[in-house]
């Protein structure tokens, strides 16, 4: 009887170690990274939710609460913010990325995209604009040049709009006449082929030579091929002061006539007796809206913008190029006449140095090293050291320097800047480049916004001052800027979208720069991913540059797919 029961029993245990035949056995699943424990914002506006985001590959694979399974690399987010990454709607990373593709400064603030194309953009090249780079390009077009990056290595994403004045200068250079039936139609053909290379719209930048030179009825041309793509038209208008209204209604009624979503590039009041203008200016995009266009806006976080004195110089004397002008500059009549209407309050051309004052412009970067002892100070203080008014300095500047002189101009309202937070569809920019405090970066005093716009507005505007919380402050950084460029999955943290993500802390994040000091990094991001690449650990970078080129709904590709 014994023997028989122990034999019972052997032959039980034994069965219990054979599954039947339709049993499945669970494995723990495996993943290249897992960021546990933070409060995850999905680009949506949403409130955050305390969740893991696993990451496979250059994909996002699982978001839950409580993830099983292991990653290769593991995070704890416990007090952290993880976002999408941020998207830069105006970028001027497109050299600094050629001389360093960590692109440190905003991949420190999580930047995982940089859009470039205000006005002008890296292709399409002709031959003769080639020549004007002190090393003649490898690439002609502007997706050859999106390539040319990703190739060599980038940190940040990258795309771009195709400069409606790049295109102008293909065509007919520097010159101040309408294209003629042949060059308006050969400008066409270089949208068609910028967009079914990828472009997302076409960009442009009204105030500057030769741009200046375009006619609405051009814009508009360029704008209906953009248009059959998908793509969307952005501007730097004509106007951001004395005839701002007037130039918003340019870019409503060419968003109208070509049929194409429009975008304000860093929208602003410029020039205090304009600053009451702001709320007009909200009003008006609210109506177009109302009345069904799709009008936005982008802005960065500063009451200072920057840019070059051929903004406080009359167009007409701009044409033909730099060569031209600072030919012209020399010339003791063309000067007088320069510089009477340097100091005339008009609406026929945006003079950036008289709506700033010349106390309220700053000297920021010079090609020549001689001139760099100006670096920080202000026009009349350099007018004093060298015993010219204020306008002629500027003038022999341009001619000493061989090139434009980057000047930082005072000329917005801190109540504006909170007033445009505010509004809903206003996305951010930070109109630099993506820099480092080294090397032939330190030659020159940038904005602070290249260094800390994204972070100020997380930091001062969100954490500290409350005007928009942070869920709303993350889908402007991302969602919304990615829906407006019709961008596929990314922009959102979602099952199967690329895993561009962040992880920083809200209490910490915070900006540095400073006009005088802009050389600075800001702190409070951990941990970056750019297409699952782990591009800044612990708040250090990595030296990976997973970066590619961001596609727009034009893309001859997607067809094909």
């Amino acid at each position: 009887m014994r023997k028989t029961i122990l034999l019972a029993s052997v032959l039980l245990l034994l069965g219990g170690c054979v599954p039947p035949a339709d049993a499945t056995v669970e494995t723990i699943p495996s993943y290249d990274v897992i960021i546990r424990n933070g409060t995850v914002y999905d680009g949506t506006g949403s409130e955050g939710k305390l969740s893991d985001l696993a990451v496979s590959g250059d994909r996002i694979s699982k978001i839950g609460p409580r993830l099983s399974g292991k990653g290769k690399t593991e995070i704890d987010a416990t007090g952290m913010a993880v976002t999408p990454g941020f998207i830069n709607m105006l970028s001027w990373a497109t050299e600094s990325l050629i001389i360093d593709g960590k692109s440190q400064s905003d991949i420190r603030q999580g930047v995982t995209l940089e859009v470039f194309g205000e006005g002008g953009s890296m292709g399409p090249l002709s031959e003769e604009m080639k020549a004007e780079y002190d090393d003649s390009p490898s690439w002609t077009t502007l997706g050859e040049y999106l390539e040319f990056l990703e190739n060599k290595g980038v940190s940040p994403n990258v795309t771009s709009f195709i400069g409606a004045t790049t295109l102008r200068i293909h065509q007919i250079g520097y010159e101040d006449r309408p294209p003629t039936d042949e060059e308006m139609g050969k400008m066409r053909a270089l949208v068609r082929e910028g967009m079914e290379e990828g472009a997302v719209g076409i960009g442009s930048s009204l105030i500057y030579a030769p741009a200046f030179y375009s006619s609405t009825e051009e814009l508009i041309e360029l704008c209906k091929v953009a248009s059959e793509y998908g793509g969307m038209y952005i501007s730097h208008m004509r106007s951001e002061s004395n005839r701002l209204l007037q130039a918003l209604d340019e870019l409503i009624f060419i968003a109208d006539e070509a049929v194409i979503p429009a975008q304000v590039y860093h929208l602003k009041a410029g020039g205090k007796k304009n600053h009451y203008k702001m709320d007009l200016a909200i009003a008006k995009m609210d109506s177009a809206r109302a009345a069904g266009l799709h009008i936005t806006a982008d802005m960065y976080t500063y009451t200072a913008g920057a840019t070059g004195l051929n903004a406080s110089m009359p167009p007409w004397v701009q044409e033909g190029g730099y060569e031209q002008w600072a030919e012209r500059l020399q010339d003791p009549e063309i000067r007088a006449r320069v510089k009477i209407e340097m100091q005339e309050d008009t609406d026929e051309w945006e003079n950036l140095g008289l709506l700033a004052g010349y106390d309220k412009v700053l000297m920021s970067s010079f090609r020549n090293p001689d001139l760099r002892q100006y670096i920080g100070k202000t026009l009349v203080e350099v007018s004093e050291m060298r015993g010219t008014p204020p306008e002629d300095t500027a003038m022999d500047l341009v001619v000493e320097d061989g090139s434009r002189v980057g000047v930082v101009y005072f000329l917005m309202s801190e109540e504006n800047i909170k007033k445009q937070i505010k509004v809903p569809y206003v996305s951010f920019d930070s109109d630099a480049g993506s820099l480092a405090p080294e090397g032939d970066f330190l030659n020159s005093n940038p904005h602070p916004r290249a260094y800390g716009n994204f972070a100020r507005l997380l930091g001062k505007y969100v954490r500290d001052e409350k005007v928009i919380p942070l869920n709303e402050a993350i889908y402007r950084l991302s969602g919304l800027p990615a829906t407006n460029l019709k961008i596929q999955e990314r922009g959102f943290l979602k099952e199967g979208y690329y895993a561009d993500v962040v992880v920083f802390d809200p209490e910490t994040i915070q900006d540095h720069a400073t006009f005088e000091k802009p050389h600075q990094y800001s702190t409070g991001v951990h941990h970056v991913f750019v297409n699952g690449g782990h591009v800044l650990k612990d708040g250090e970078h990595t030296g990976a540059t997973p970066g590619r080129v961001v596609r727009g709904p034009g893309w001859k590709g997607w067809k094909k797919e």
